[in-house]
């Protein structure tokens, strides 16, 4: 078995294990709700868009493909240019890709904002104190917390299938 195959599996095993983890999160009424409920919106994100490379990566073997030049859709699309290939896979794909509201554009962008802290909603900055220090509270309302998991939720059950029927067409060939 393809070690891609195998990275695939268990990163979207590992997005399933930290969904289950989100969802008790969100019904905690701990001190550090919060400081958990993000940190599990960020690993499950992370596992995700580690899924989706793996599967890129998965593909690029099957079509024996330099796995290593692989980050991203465009280095896959890349290479499957420059060795004459059509796969279907990368039709479908290129759709999803090029679609700024599709559910895959979407998870890429969440997972991009967590690098970045300003990405996320308008952050609060406190008054100037004698020391000069300013304060910011990234996410101080937490109002969007569920429907973050519901997404979260939406992407892990979406790559899920896309992954599946994309494979069922690689066995086909």
């Amino acid at each position: 078995m393809s070690i891609y195959v195998t990275r695939t599996g268990q990163k979207l095993n590992f997005a399933r294990l930290h969904l289950e983890r989100l969802e008790e999160a969100q019904s905690s009424t701990g001190w550090s709700k919060h400081a958990l409920v993000e940190s599990f919106q960020e690993s499950v994100l992370f596992h995700l868009a580690s899924g989706y490379q793996a599967f890129l990566r998965e593909i690029a073997e099957r079509y024996r493909l330099d796995v290593d030049a692989i980050e991203t859709f465009a280095d896959l699309d890349a290479l499957l240019e420059s060795a004459g290939l059509e796969a279907p896979e990368r039709n479908e794909l290129q759709v999803l890709e090029a679609d700024p509201n599709s559910w895959l554009q979407r998870m890429l962008t969440a997972y991009r904002a967590c690098w970045q802290a300003t990405d996320r909603a308008r952050p609060v900055i406190a008054e100037h104190s004698l020391s000069e220090i300013q304060v910011r509270q990234v996410n101080p309302s937490h109002r969007e917390d569920g429907a973050v998991f519901s997404e979260c939720r939406q992407w892990y059950s979406e790559l899920s299938r896309l992954v599946e029927r994309l494979r069922a067409g690689m066995e086909e060939w």
